[in-house]
């Protein structure tokens, strides 16, 4: 999701519950980088620091999370290529990193002898640019040609770049793409598809591409031929493009996202793209053996929402509309399909049970599909990590709350799994126990949650407790290990909680659904029943309960603040969106309509205007002290968001700390150098609000 300060003395409209944007007096601080507004985020930093850095914590937590975070006995995440595997690496010596190249036998030896690919501290150095690497897409079969893509301080904006992985070296006269929010992806060897800004409003209201275009090798980027084109209203319009095993280009699919959560799929042919049979709310997953796989976010004939759906290629491309899809997989009302990948031969559905996970392999033959559940560890979080078309081996991780992480090699085709990688503890995980809870929401309904807290823990002895949260786009938040959060709070006699509130994808599109737009309240209700779930089986209390969330998160986290002050004493409300009846002209706000609703729309602003928590602060209420914090190069959710908020939370004499990171894009994780900085500021302010 994407995409300065005086304080004001026009107090009697501060505080009523709602204000138009003409009458917002702190508009001042969306201008991202006005003078103005950077002064005065110099100087909330500098309040903000003199609390926090001259804690007496700050440089014991600084330097546990730079461990942590730096550390060279880290499991280097793998990724497929080139008949061996990459990996991305970070730490002290290197934080913006080394994108390097290993044999498949190497990296499960103890001590891979990787080959750099490219050095993006020295080619920052070099350049005397501030270059954040954002991933590479490389040329099936031999993987040997990549786009490079590389951000600004983090940005989700990208310049493109084709590399020579062989060289390491970038290729004269090759293939490049001026900054920008596009797409991009090989066609074959001396043609791309692109999305971007064409000029003259080629960008949609979000600002995201919505005209495909083909560029030759050789030819100037405003000759390239136009092969699709959806309309300004859409969030965006992306390629997919469809490779066999062999890694020969079968058919390119479109995905014209006419909302966040609508889509409609197009076959590129000779003449006119033809579009797939298939409902709005629905989302390409995997091409294998042939077969093109969706995901059915609704009802659709006799399909039920959830369904795991394919359609032959053949059948497609031969006639859409009279092509049949078969049905993979209905999904059981506790259940939900948390991602899908394709090996060689081989369809993979992570799924979760009562939000815990399993992966299953598919495998199609005779117009029929099999199914058979891989051995990896239960009661855990599992997820894909790589696969890829070559060949039927795939990387899978596993993790809980106390369990390190672990990655396996597994074999689709032979069904077997073998661990290669496993992290080391890093906090002693030994004096605490999880636990599953439901919580009865307002409504009724049952809403789970994990929770992490000391074994020692005495009957009515309440203990510190950080409660997070996400509750949006149907994103599931099963368990993980977190290591920091293990170090700086759990090893210190904290609790930590995980809400799986609805508008999460913890049950599939109906636990999201059941939380969109008018019924958003439903996840700000799950929120209060949990904290108030854990005052009733006395693990915590108000005073000692803190929350945690970011991004949509700070939605959630800003609400809760301002609806449920009673529930807390600590929020940590970071990368936030906050002001809602503005969040659409803010990038990429309008691409989140589908999710919040539109505020230009009267009846949507009635309802957003109930729970925004930027226009429901109330002077004379005694609201816990938020740290509030974001980034400059946050070019996903605005960082007007967070200013505007502290701004406002000041001119009403009211407590607050806010830090703005001026590096790291919105997911504020580009160096670790500065992660670390980070996650000790947040837990000194947990430890002064909760622990003191």
């Amino acid at each position: 999701m994407s995409r300065l300060y005086v304080a004001s003395l026009l107090t009697g409209l501060l505080t009523a519950p709602v204000a138009a944007a003409s009458e917002d007096p702190f508009l001042w601080l969306e201008e991202v980088q006005g003078p103005r507004a950077l002064e005065w985020v110099r100087a909330q930093n500098a309040k903000t620091l003199a609390v926090l850095e001259k804690d007496p914590r700050f440089e014991s937590f600084h330097a546990e999370a730079l461990r942590l975070l730096t550390a060279t006995d880290r499991i280097p995440t793998p990724d497929f290529r080139a008949g061996g595997v990459d990996n991305f690496w970070q730490d002290q010596a290197n934080p913006r990193g080394v994108w390097r190249h290993v044999s498949l036998d190497g990296y499960a030896s103890p001590a891979p002898q990787w080959k750099t690919v490219l050095d993006v501290d020295a080619l920052s150095k070099a350049e005397g640019a501030n270059q954040v690497w954002k991933g590479s897409d490389c040329l099936p079969p031999a993987d040997q040609r990549c786009l490079v893509s590389l951000s600004n301080g983090g940005k989700d904006a990208v310049e493109v770049r084709e590399l020579d992985t062989a060289t390491g070296k970038f290729v004269e006269g090759g293939f490049r793409l001026p900054e920008g929010k596009q797409f991009s992806d090989w066609m074959d060897a001396d043609t791309l598809l692109v999305g971007r800004d064409w000029g003259g409003d080629t960008l949609t209201e979000s600002g995201y591409a919505y005209v495909l275009k083909r560029w030759k090798r050789g030819t100037p980027l405003a000759e390239a031929t136009e092969v699709f084109r959806g309309q300004r209203t859409d969030v965006y319009a992306g390629p997919v493009l469809l490779r066999d095993a062999e890694g020969a280009l079968q058919a390119v699919l479109v995905n014209r996202a006419v909302t966040f959560f609508d889509s409609e799929f197009w076959l590129l042919a000779a003449e006119e793209p033809v579009r797939v049979p298939l409902p709005l709310k629905a989302s390409f997953q995997a091409f294998v053996e042939g077969q093109v796989v969706f995901t059915l976010e609704e009802d659709w004939g006799r399909f039920k929402q959830g369904a795991l759906v394919a359609y032959p290629l053949a059948a497609l491309k031969a006639d859409a509309a009279a092509a049949k899809p078969t049905l993979l997989l209905q999904p059981g009302p506790r259940q939900a399909i948390e991602a899908v990948a394709a090996t060689r031969g081989r369809l993979l559905v992570n799924v979760y049970e009562d939000v815990k996970g399993a992966l299953d392999v598919y495998t199609p033959a005779k117009g029929k599909w099999t199914r058979k559940r891989l051995a990896l560890p239960k009661n855990a979080s599992v997820g894909i990590v790589s696969t890829s078309s070559a060949h039927d081996r795939l990387f899978v991780q596993s993790q809980g709350f106390l369990e390190p992480t672990a990655l396996w090699l597994a074999d689709a085709a032979a069904g077997t799994v073998k661990q290669v990688k496993s992290m080391p503890a890093r906090f002693d995980a030994s004096k605490h126990r999880v636990e599953q809870f439901w919580a009865a929401s307002k409504d009724g309904t049952r809403v789970p949650y994990f929770l992490v807290r000391p074994v020692a823990q005495k009957s009515g002895e309440p203990v510190p407790t950080l409660v997070y949260g996400y509750g949006g786009f149907q994103v599931a938040k099963p368990p993980v290990y977190l290591p920091e959060v293990g170090k700086l709070w759990l090893e210190r006699g904290g609790a930590y909680v995980v809400a799986n509130i609805r508008g999460g994808g913890e049950f599939g599109p109906r636990w999201h659904q059941a939380a969109l737009r008018e019924k958003r309240q439903r996840s700000f209700d799950d929120f209060a029943a949990v904290m108030e779930d854990l005052v009733r089986r006395k693990v915590s209390t108000p005073r000692r309960i803190g929350i945690y969330g970011r991004s949509n998160g700070g939605v959630l986290t800003s609400v809760a603040m301002t609806q449920r002050p009673e529930l807390l004493n600590a929020a940590v409300i970071e990368s936030p969106l906050i002001d809602m009846l503005r969040y659409h002209k803010l990038p990429a706000g309008a691409s989140w309509v589908g999710e919040y609703g539109n505020p230009e729309v009267p009846a949507d602003a009635a309802f957003i205007s109930k729970y925004s928590a930027y226009q429901n602060l109330q002077a004379g209420v005694r609201y816990p002290t938020p740290y509030i914090t974001t980034n400059t190069k946050d070019d996903r959710v605005h960082p007007g968001h967070a200013r505007k908020f502290a701004a406002r939370l000041e001119a009403m004499g009211l407590p607050y700390l806010y830090y703005e990171n001026t590096d790291g894009g919105h997911s504020n994780d580009s160096d670790p150098l500065l992660n670390a900085r980070r996650w000790a500021l947040h837990h000194v302010y947990l430890a002064r609000q909760l622990m003191d």
